[in-house]
């Protein structure tokens, strides 16, 4: 996890690896701000580096996070952020260049946020029993609710990565998994490598609008089992019908706390 100093100038990663000490497993972000302190999230608390950050030395984190070349990034920088080595997302803010209702540029670019990624294997241990369809050899169509921060990816991602090695604990035998990653939080791509363990038979394709990715995995991959994040508006729930009439089982996420939030939002009827 510490690599990811390699993204600040040296001066700054001294800091920050100073102020982070042996609390490496706990951190969860490093928030970097035009002329504020440096902010370091941790899972129980918040720490403040007194040290403000100016707009050059922002400029030459971003070099480091594009690797010289921001232009290469424009895309990713348009949507709002990065993923680098390891699997962690730098967010940005800045002053977006708006055209035709779509983000062009943003300039002037003054936060990021770094997030550290985690994978917990085993996480899913205590519930993945109740997913399997042992007797066919299959598992339930499943929907994992929980309010934002709950969780749900960190879990999705173990559900995952057991379903498609295989469970001999149950004699359960992999599947061939397609997961629809739109913001990149699953499978943490970089330079077109999964940073994060999704099994043996899993095909990922990400920075694509779910509704989009579960058809076209549908008709080019015959994923025996679909899985996305955050089901949204009704063209994402349209494509997850799609995908159960075309005999293909689901794990899905969403947000909310209670089943009356699901009708609402008409995730289920």
């Amino acid at each position: 996890m510490k690599e990811i100093l390699n993204y600040f100038p040296r001066h700054i990663a001294f800091i920050l690896e100073k102020n982070i000490e042996d609390k490496w497993n706990s951190l969860e972000e490093i928030r970097i701000r035009a002329d504020k302190p440096i902010l370091l999230k941790f899972q129980n608390e918040e720490k403040i580096i007194e040290q403000k950050i100016n707009i050059e030395t922002i400029l030459e984190i971003m070099q480091y996070i594009c690797d010289n070349s921001i232009y290469s990034y424009q895309e990713q920088i348009c949507n709002g952020f990065i993923t680098i080595k390891g699997g962690h997302r730098v967010g940005i803010s800045g002053s977006a260049v708006v055209e035709n209702g779509k983000v062009i540029n943003v300039k002037y670019i003054s936060c990021l946020n770094f997030r550290i990624a985690k994978q917990i294997i085993g996480v899913a241990d205590g519930i993945i029993e109740n997913l399997i369809d042992k007797q066919n050899n299959t598992i339930y169509n499943t929907l994992i609710v929980s309010p934002p921060g709950g969780g749900k990816t960190t879990m999705l991602k173990d559900i995952i990565r057991q379903i498609s090695d295989g469970i001999p604990k149950y004699n359960f035998k992999g599947k061939t998994i397609g997961v629809v990653d739109e913001r990149d939080e699953i499978a943490a791509i970089y330079q077109g490598i999964s940073q994060n363990n999704l099994g043996i038979r899993t095909d990922i394709i990400n920075n694509i609008p779910k509704c989009i990715g579960i058809k076209m995995l549908i008709r080019s991959m015959s994923p025996e089992i679909i899985v996305a994040d955050e089901i949204g508006g009704k063209e994402d729930i349209d494509a997850i019908e799609y995908a159960m009439c075309c005999g293909i089982k689901g794990i899905f996420t969403a947000h909310g706390k209670t089943i009356e939030d699901l009708r609402t939002k008409q995730y289920i009827k």
